[in-house]
């Protein structure tokens, strides 16, 4: 087998160990699942992407240690820094095919705007132990999407203060991916803070979730009476999100560093 490139970089941050790591790996042909999870696995990263030619556009697909995932912003925003950074992409725009349909990455000065859907939530009854896991008495709103639970608290120290019970949050999620827990910010500066939890992922904490905004976007822009929302994720690394919400897609702002460029060499 030729030698594949890989690389790790932090999104959604402008500088180096912050933000949300990804793998971006760059083979020249389309690899056989297994050998994609096992390099993910691997890299042990929250999601590493795997991107090849498809005419002018890309394929594209993500895979968390665990599992292959149908949408992720954080390594899509790794792929198209690569992609630019390395000279492979020279317009303005790429295409991305992906198991969520064409994603599309824009340049923007010096930061990269996301195309991605908007994934409206519906009213839904917690499943049994759900509040409990995540160390809560109670909520102010719960819904869920195709992937996710989302959890509106009280409070963004609620938010920030969570401590949950990762193999109990795994056993009440179930087949969902994950579980977003959100409140208004108590900063100026921010409109709202978040956290994502995907134990059942095998990622108990995502750093920088880029898709948990594609469902946080039109909760949250008819409750703040707009549709641009200054995002903050409260994971330990933290990273920030400019949001945009236009009609039935979200467009997600943010930079990204390179932090390491190897070779595969099996």
């Amino acid at each position: 087998m030729s030698n594949v490139l890989i690389f790790t970089v932090d999104s959604f941050t402008s500088v180096p160990f912050a933000g949300n790591p990804a793998g971006v790996c760059l083979p020249d042909t389309p690899k056989e699942t297994g050998w994609m999870q096992k390099v993910a696995a691997e890299m042990n990263l929250s999601e590493t992407a795997f991107l090849w030619p498809r005419g002018a556009d890309y394929e594209l697909r993500w895979f968390t240690p665990k599992v292959e995932v149908d949408l992720c912003g954080h390594a899509t925003l790794a792929s198209a820094h690569v992609l630019w950074q390395s000279g492979r992409a020279r317009g303005d725009s790429i295409a991305f095919h992906t198991r969520s349909g064409v994603l599309t990455a824009a340049r923007r000065t010096d930061a990269i705007e996301l195309d991605f859907p908007a994934l409206e939530r519906r009213k839904a009854d917690p499943p049994v132990g759900l509040l409990g896991a995540l160390g809560l008495s109670r909520a102010l709103f719960v819904g869920a999407n195709q992937h996710d639970y989302l959890v509106e608290v009280e409070s963004a120290e609620t938010v920030r203060a969570l401590q949950p019970d990762f193999a109990r949050l795994r056993e009440v999620t179930g087949a969902v991916r994950g579980v977003i827990v959100t409140a208004r910010s108590d900063e100026q500066r921010r409109d709202i803070i978040s956290r994502f939890f995907a134990p059942g992922a095998g990622i108990d904490e995502d750093p920088v979730t880029g898709s948990a905004h594609c469902a946080l976007a039109p909760y949250w822009a008819p409750k703040l009476g707009k549709n641009e929302i200054r995002a903050y994720q409260a994971s330990e690394r933290g990273g920030e999100l400019l949001v945009t919400l236009r009609g039935d897609r979200v467009t997600l702002l943010g930079k990204a560093a390179t932090i390491l460029q190897g070779t595969l060499v099996v």
